[in-house]
């Protein structure tokens, strides 16, 4: 684990993780070359193992899970045509409205079951009728896990079925898939296998500074390349950021395992405290229903104790590689502290 800056403890998400020391070691020593050429060794390396753990046929490494999603919606989609995406995912609420201002491409939302799920019955309804008047339905987008919620496996097939019935792409926006395989014992390609296309990201729980990876067949991939260069992904000497993500394939995937653990000793102590309301853990997050009249008050309290974290009326707690067990009970006390009282 790192050493965080002044004793602090950042919850906000996985992504304020930094590179350990052994990681920037192995960014210093890539072998580079020009990736937008395509013969940065260490790029290829990244690419070339993902997709086979992946079970895919190519790979294309992004700087960002934002830009891997839109190449891929881009690269399913034309313009004028419908993607069908739940209400809550990040590819519709998070990700700046790219599809539809970069790719003309219209997203029907819809509404996520608690377990974030999308029905059945309501992706068969959104689906577009074959006439003019309407966008086409081309693509459904899952998220896996969504809001720290690994998707049934089970639920993936069916889905995947009925895409296949209605003519469908589908593709996975996988961020945190890497937290989906420790926490369901799938592994990566079974996981994707249902999947036209999965975005990859490099710089959650993995613990990488920059990165995410598109997969999918190489037809795909190889016109995925003209929209990376379009949106302004096109890197030079992108092996140092490559090799990042290659040291966190080998060393930071079983260590998830942590994360869910302490996400979970945080639920339990968060639960015997009188006053919030606990869901959770889900993977390695845990939310907390916090009343509006305590937001400001709970958030000074967190910041006195030196603990960063976005508190809200539904707060949502993150543990990562730079948060352990003793920063989680420096949590719980904080929270209690706060309260001013514990549960019975």
């Amino acid at each position: 684990m790192n050493e965080v800056i002044g004793g602090g403890i950042d919850l906000r998400s996985d992504t304020v993780t930094r590179p350990t020391k052994a990681m920037l070691a192995a960014m210093q020593a890539a072998e580079v070359g020009d990736d937008v050429y395509g013969d940065d060794p260490t790029v290829n390396r990244l690419q070339d193992r993902l997709a086979e753990m992946a079970g895919m046929e190519a790979a294309l490494f992004m700087p960002s899970g934002t830009q891997s999603n839109l190449v891929a919606l881009m690269t399913h989609c034309a313009r004028g045509d419908e993607y069908l995406v739940g209400q809550v995912a990040h590819t519709y609420r998070y990700e700046g409205g790219g599809a539809a201002v970069l790719g003309s491409i219209q997203p029907q939302p819809i509404e996520n079951a608690d377990d974030g799920t999308i029905p059945i019955e309501k992706l068969r309804a959104a689906v577009k009728p074959r006439d003019d008047h309407f966008a086409r339905t081309r693509l459904i987008a899952l998220e896996n896990t969504i809001h720290g919620q690994v998707v049934p496996q089970a639920y993936v097939e069916e889905v995947a079925a009925f895409a296949r019935e209605a003519g469908l792409a589908l593709h996975l926006d996988g961020a945190r898939v890497f937290n989906a395989v420790v926490a369901s014992g799938l592994s990566l390609g079974e996981i994707c296998a249902p999947f036209d296309s999965v975005s990859i990201c490099l710089s959650k729980g993995l613990g990488t500074p920059v990165g995410s990876v598109l997969c999918g067949p190489a037809s795909f991939i190889d016109e995925g390349h003209r929209w990376r260069k379009m949106l302004g992904g096109g890197l030079r000497q992108a092996g140092i950021l490559a090799a990042a993500g290659l040291y966190a394939l080998d060393h930071h995937v079983e260590r998830l395992a942590d994360d869910h653990a302490n996400a979970a000793r945080l639920a339990e102590g968060l639960r015997g405290i009188a006053g919030p309301a606990v869901r959770g853990p889900f993977t390695n997050m845990v939310f907390v229903d916090v009343a509006p009249a305590d937001v400001d008050g709970l958030a000074k309290a967190l910041r006195d104790a030196g603990i960063v974290a976005s508190v809200g009326p539904h707060t949502r707690f993150v543990t990562h590689l730079d948060c352990d067990r003793a920063g989680v009970d420096r949590v719980v006390d904080a929270v209690a502290g706060f309260y001013g009282r514990t549960a019975a």
